[in-house]
């Protein structure tokens, strides 16, 4: 549709001289009704996407939740903070590696559910059940408030 509206407008401005005031007016009439369609086709593709996102970390955080509150008891945290928007979108201002328990979580996830993950860049024709290990503890223990 971009590229539709593009030749329109380009059209437009290599014959607006040679075009008499209707045909103008309707192309430019043509290029506003595409405008518009186009920019709405863009917001409900934008809110479907938004929509299909939070369903997908919903179905996510459902299977992690029980894993993460294991983990976050059985090392001691007091406070659970996502951080994955920056400040200031998100609460937090200002975050080490050594506070972020992603990755344990994932393993730990991994190690509950049977399929190991894929290695970096190679995709396994079968999966492998592997070992029962318990996640690693974090690099240091937060403070206690």
């Amino acid at each position: 549709m971009a590229d539709e509206i593009d030749s329109l407008k380009k059209q437009l401005n290599a014959q607006q001289d040679k075009l008499n005031d209707e045909s103008r007016d309707k192309l430019v009439k043509q290029i506003e009704t595409k405008q518009k369609s186009f920019e709405r086709a863009t917001q409900d593709a934008q809110e479907d996407f938004q929509n299909q996102q939070q369903e997908i970390g919903g179905k996510i955080l459902n299977k992690m939740a029980p894993i993460i509150q294991k983990y976050v008891t059985e090392n001691g945290y007091g406070l659970l903070l996502d951080t994955s928007q920056a400040w200031p979108r998100g609460p937090v201002i200002l975050s080490g590696p050594a506070m972020d328990i992603t990755q344990p979580i994932v393993e730990a996830y991994n190690v509950q559910s049977g399929v190991p993950a894929p290695a970096a860049g190679s995709t396994p024709a079968k999966p492998v059940r592997p070992t029962t290990t318990k996640p690693a503890a974090p690099a240091s223990t937060p403070p206690k408030k």
